[in-house]
């Protein structure tokens, strides 16, 4: 299920702060990372647990295992940040591993990120925004250890925020019509379907990861998960209290 569009006809506010995210997250794939050929730049800021744990920096070149056949993929030159390293559970959400992982963000982002800045305001969702980046960031690096995943391999990406986002479109518009792509249709959904179905995925995802071990890796599912957490649960602060932003069920 891929979402396409949304029912935007109550919308007041211009989305500045989530077109100014969509292009800071752009202007990092393209001209920081390289369209993800500069290693130095992706693997420097990106989030890596064990360094988190360890309060700095680590010089470490990860090999690369695929948790099926148990083949060598690849390897990863980790180097030490030029800031500290807890502003990589920051930096790591602007960037990306490629363009399909920066296109398939940016969509999610573009569809749910204007409604809720619009309940919140261009100030507090940003705030919201990079809140619950960091708390997806801590989340994975917690998962990590946890489920015994590889502490060495980094995590980057915009999904952890994103899911913030979603939790928060949830809350404030359940009933709002989604419309997605399922396979070759195209048809409109109420906004707990297309957003709970997606939440699900990440569940049982998530859930998949406690039988992985040592070969966990790829895909951030505790982010996704801590992220829409997070966002669910803070979403409420940042609202301005007005009346057009009752919950449904609210009096």
């Amino acid at each position: 299920m891929i979402p396409i569009a949304d029912d935007n006809s109550d919308r007041r506010l211009k989305p500045v702060v989530n077109g100014l995210l969509i292009a800071a997250n752009v202007f990092a794939f393209v001209f920081l990372q390289g369209f993800g050929t500069n290693e130095r730049v992706t693997y420097a800021y990106a989030t890596v647990p064990a360094a988190i744990a360890a309060g700095h920096g680590i010089s470490h070149t990860v090999t690369v295992v695929d948790p099926i056949s148990g083949d060598v993929v690849g390897q990863i030159p980790l180097r030490p940040p030029p800031v500290s390293v807890y502003w990589t559970l920051l930096t790591s959400l602007f960037l990306h591993g490629g363009l399909v992982h920066l296109l398939g963000n940016m969509l999610y982002l573009y569809i749910f990120g204007d409604n809720v800045e619009d309940a919140m305001g261009h100030g507090r969702y940003l705030v919201f925004y990079l809140l619950c980046g960091v708390l997806a960031s801590l989340s994975h690096v917690i998962t990590t250890f946890v489920v015994g995943a590889n502490p060495y391999l980094p995590a980057l990406g915009a999904s952890g925020a994103i899911s913030g986002v979603l939790a928060a479109y949830l809350g404030l518009y359940p009933t709002k019509r989604v419309r997605v792509l399922i396979f070759v249709f195209i048809m409109d959904v109420p906004a707990i379907v297309a957003i709970g179905l997606w939440f699900v995925f990440q569940l049982v995802n998530g859930v998949g990861m406690l039988g992985a071990g040592s070969q966990a890796g790829g895909v951030a599912y505790g982010a996704h998960i801590g992220g829409f957490a997070a966002g669910f649960l803070l979403f409420r602060a940042f609202l301005p209290g007005r009346p057009r932003y009752r919950l449904a069920g609210s009096p």
